[in-house]
């Protein structure tokens, strides 16, 4: 039933259950060991891994898996590395291997991305998100499969830059910095216009446009670059009848209204958005997505735990489009009995 559920929030139907997704908790190999019975560890082999993670899914009832289409290759090798904290478990994902595509900040001013990257053959582009879409819909039937793009606008100024010198780069002259980002736009809409053709009726958006405390630069940029780029992107989407799914970490709540404007249909948030500014403005319009707070998972007790998914409950249950998530992840150091418990009480909560 998950993937009925799912597409009732999305297309703003009542269900007589409220639907969850999480992230990350089907990689934490200790809860996923507890809630299947298969013994499974992150050094396992990844057939093993792979049927752990969808035997869990299908045991905590997911009714949409988020993903986007990979795109560690659309930038040939040619982007900065900030390297990577360890997240995962055992430590697999820890990555000390950063550089600079740029040593000069202001050499980004004058980058030309087609020079940089190339055209792309939109056919092959919509073939690609295609089958990506196709390969998550087989291997998870009864939830609402997409695919997508991580980097459509700051975070891939972030992919390119590094923080270093995209902070540095918008700092010395924000202009000249947004006639780069129209560039970036302008190159990335290949993207979507792939994106729009494909297979997948629902797709996600992903930029991370803020930080824990919101913009990091001035509102008026994103208002001036980021959004008017953004209707740009989205205008193939809508076209084709996307149903479009934004997500940005950190507090994006100053910017609420503008990224409704470009026409999302969903938003995704961690904790630090304010869930309920979006229910009670676009509660009828929107589907939303969240946010309790894992931090509560890892250091909270049982009676903290329930208020906290009672917290999302009582703002988001008498809406259609809600749908309940740990809203910053799962991750592997989160206490399995912490876990199991939230999992209990969001059923326990879940009927309508």
């Amino acid at each position: 039933m998950s993937y009925k559920y799912g597409m009732a929030a999305i297309n703003l139907e009542m269900s007589d259950t409220v639907p969850r997704t999480e992230y990350s908790a089907e990689f934490h190999w200790e809860l996923v060991k507890k809630v299947t019975g298969i013994e499974v560890s992150a050094s396992s082999p990844q057939a093993e891994r792979d049927a752990a993670t969808d035997a869990f899914i299908k045991a905590w009832d997911y009714c949409l898996v988020w993903d986007i289409n990979p795109y560690g290759e659309w930038f040939q090798g040619k982007h900065s590395s900030m390297g990577r904290a360890t997240y995962a478990a055992e430590g697999v994902d820890f990555n000390d291997d950063v550089y600079r595509l740029f040593q000069d900040p202001e050499d980004v001013y004058t980058y030309d991305m087609y020079e940089a990257y190339g055209s792309r053959d939109i056919s092959k582009l919509t073939e690609d998100f295609s089958r990506h879409y196709r390969g998550d819909a087989a291997r998870f039937p009864d939830a609402v499969a997409m695919t997508g793009i991580y980097v459509t606008c700051m975070s891939g100024l972030i992919e390119l830059l590094g923080w270093d010198t995209l902070l540095a780069a918008a700092g010395i002259d924000s202009r000249a910095f947004g006639d780069f980002t129209n560039r970036y736009a302008e190159w990335i809409l290949q993207y979507f216009r792939g994106l729009a053709r494909c297979d997948a009726p629902v797709v996600m958006v992903h930029d991370d446009i803020v930080w824990t405390d919101g913009a990091f630069i001035h509102p008026d940029f994103y208002r001036q670059y980021i959004f008017p780029n953004y209707q740009k992107l989205f205008q193939p989407l809508h076209e084709a009848g996307k149903k479009i799914l934004f997500t940005s970490d950190g507090n994006y709540t100053q910017f609420i209204d503008d990224i409704a404007a470009c026409g999302v249909n969903a938003f995704v948030m961690e904790p630090l958005t304010d869930m309920a500014y979006i229910a009670e403005k676009y509660g009828k319009t929107h589907a939303f997505v969240g946010n309790a707070d894992t931090r509560v998972l890892l250091t909270g007790d049982k009676a903290d735990i329930e208020a906290e998914v009672r917290r999302c409950m009582d703002i988001g249950k008498k809406y259609p489009g809600f749908i309940m998530a740990v809203g910053n992840h799962i991750p592997p150091n989160t206490p399995v009995d912490s876990a199991l418990y939230y999992d209990e009480i969001y059923r326990k909560l879940a009927k309508r």
